[in-house]
């Protein structure tokens, strides 16, 4: 795997040649050329004789052309909109209001055949006409019904013309009950998800409360309160978004990498963007939409990150930190405070190592991300953090009804390459083994076996983190586990006894993505019920198709580190 990734790091610093195009050197891009544009902001609810009142939207993907950065050409993409002219990648930015419902009738028009190369020889959704780009929306940390989750079987092509096994209706309906926060709409379509993400389709979705959020005296309003979705992207000289056509085991899967990873960097759509600031504090809502990359951010001149949520959640305390280590499809809420700069420009940078944690190290193009151009007036700032935010009530263990490990498998061929990647030894279309009560707490330990840190997101249930073990004689304990695959029999206390790994204070609280860290057992309590309010669900969460766990590197989640979780009474 590794030198798989070696090869693509390289190809990304010079221009090679690939059928009639080249790859894009990114150092042949100017940095911080191009404005951040904020995504088109679209409301989830309706107001009548000033009583704010469920809405539905009818939000369509489209293919079209959508420029990346001013000395590329054009790029072929699919995007969400209203209308084709108004959709961008990433996509409209959806904000809603706590206990007001949102309807979204996804349309797919999306040609026959895919921008991006696909492997057929992992579990994909395959329309039977064998044309068609199949897609559906998961909502990621909604609280929603199962048939308004966007089950990977359940995906559909342009005009519905085909439909997934467990497909279930063409309008989802979002509650909108939930704490408020941070969610992220993207396609969950079954092997399909790393191609659909990569060629555009996911964007922001925000709940408000504006009772409990307005005494925070946050940063707000369209100009100060922003979302910002960071992801990577290799570009052809012809504009088209590059992935490599041939699989590290080509001979198994033609076309499937293990990981994707891009040398430019992009914002909001736009590659290595500047922003013109005020000198006052701005409230940045940062999204990691890569497929597989982390990003450790942190300010070229030392400024600060005040970190007030994770995910779909408030912290309980605002925390100050240098840098936020960000895993695929985590959230990151942080108000940064520009009168403290010295300077009148800052540039927000990364340090992760790719694959994390263990890869190669940043480079100039992929360890720069954008350019805050701040203004040299002060002005009167009359919002704040406060220390104290919104407090959730968290179950104690002894609570728990029931207790279950999660074990994460790496498969490799006989040139040690990977294949697969499995949670607990299975398939996804294997008998569903995780069955929890409605309302219930439990307890999950996730055993990561691998060499590779996961992000693991689990669908309707919201968690936090207890404790971070190292796993001693790992190779004696995962030679059991590849026998037995289970953790009580091959005795997981009997080998979680390392050191311990402290839990970031920004990561204390409620989260529906943790990273997994390779060799610990990462102890999580998870509550499948609202953590603010004893009220039950207004939706039956055991009706069909059900909900899903998974690793969110979203090339392990197609190849199929994902299982099914069926809730029952």
């Amino acid at each position: 795997m590794i030198y798989t990734l070696v090869v693509a790091h390289i190809l990304g610093l010079f221009v090679v040649v690939y059928g009639d195009v080249g790859l894009v050197s990114p150092s042949q891009l100017q940095m911080f050329v191009d404005e951040i544009p904020d995504m088109p902001r679209i409301r989830g609810y309706d107001v009548v004789n000033g009583v704010t009142v469920s809405k539905t939207l009818s939000i369509t993907m489209f293919q079209k052309y959508w420029k990346f950065h001013k000395d590329l050409p054009p790029t072929t993409v699919f995007a969400y909109g209203e209308t084709e002219l108004t959709a961008t990648v990433p996509g409209p930015t959806i904000e809603a209001l706590h206990g007001v419902s949102t309807d979204v009738t996804w349309e797919n028009r999306l040609p026959s055949k895919h921008i991006l190369p696909w492997d057929p020889t992992i579990p994909t959704a395959t329309p039977l006409s064998k044309t068609g780009v199949p897609t559906v929306v998961h909502l990621h940390g909604g609280i929603d019904e199962p048939q308004s989750d966007g089950n990977s079987h359940s995906w559909f092509t342009a005009g519905f013309q085909e439909v997934g096994p467990r497909w279930t209706k063409k309008t989802y309906h979002y509650h909108n009950l939930q704490q408020p926060g941070n969610l992220y709409y993207h396609d969950h379509a079954m092997g399909l998800t790393r191609v659909n993400i990569l060629a555009g389709l996911f964007g922001a979705y925000i709940i408000r409360h504006e009772k409990v959020e307005a005494p925070l005296g946050l940063p707000s309003g369209d100009e100060f309160d922003r979302p910002l979705a960071v992801f990577d992207r290799s570009f052809l000289t012809d504009g088209s978004i590059y992935m490599n056509h041939t699989g590290n085991n080509p001979t198994i899967h033609p076309q499937w990498q293990p990981e994707y990873f891009g040398d430019v960097i992009v914002v909001n759509g736009k590659a290595w963007p500047y922003m013109t600031v005020r000198r006052r504090k701005y409230r940045f809502r940062i999204i990691n939409a890569s497929n597989s990359r982390f990003f450790k951010f942190f300010f070229s001149d030392g400024l600060n990150f005040v970190h007030v949520g994770s995910d779909s959640v408030y912290n309980e305390e605002s925390v100050l930190v240098k840098e936020i280590l960000v895993g695929p499809s985590e959230i990151a809420d942080v108000v940064i405070d520009f009168s403290q700069s010295i300077s009148n420009y800052v540039v927000l940078q990364n340090g992760a190592p790719y694959p994390y944690p263990g890869g190669n190290p940043v480079n100039q193009n992929n360890g720069q991300v954008m350019k805050f151009i701040i203004n040299s007036q002060r002005e009167i700032d009359t919002s704040r953090v406060p220390k104290q935010l919104l407090v959730y009530p968290t179950p104690s263990p002894s609570q728990a009804s029931k207790t279950r490990y999660i074990a994460m498998y790496e498969y490799t061929s006989t040139i040690n390459q990977s294949t697969h990647l499995y949670l607990n030894a299975k398939p996804y279309d294997a008998p569903v083994t995780e069955t929890p009560e409605v309302g219930s707490t439990e307890i999950w330990n996730v055993i990561n076996l691998t060499g590779d840190n996961h992000p693991l997101h689990i669908h309707l249930g919201l968690f936090k983190v207890l404790d971070q073990t190292n796993i001693t004689n790992i190779n004696e304990f995962t030679g059991c586990m590849n026998n037995f695959n289970d953790a009580v029999t091959c005795q997981v206390e009997k080998y979680a006894i390392g050191g311990k790994l402290s839990v970031e204070p920004y990561e204390k609280g409620w989260k529906n993505v943790y990273k997994m860290h390779p060799g610990y057992v990462t102890k999580i309590i998870v509550k499948f019920a609202y953590i603010h309010t004893n009220a039950p669900y207004p939706f039956d969460a055991t009706a069909e198709p059900g909900y899903v766990y998974h690793c969110h590197m979203l090339d392990h989640e197609d190849n199929v580190m994902i299982r099914p979780l069926k809730l029952v009474k």
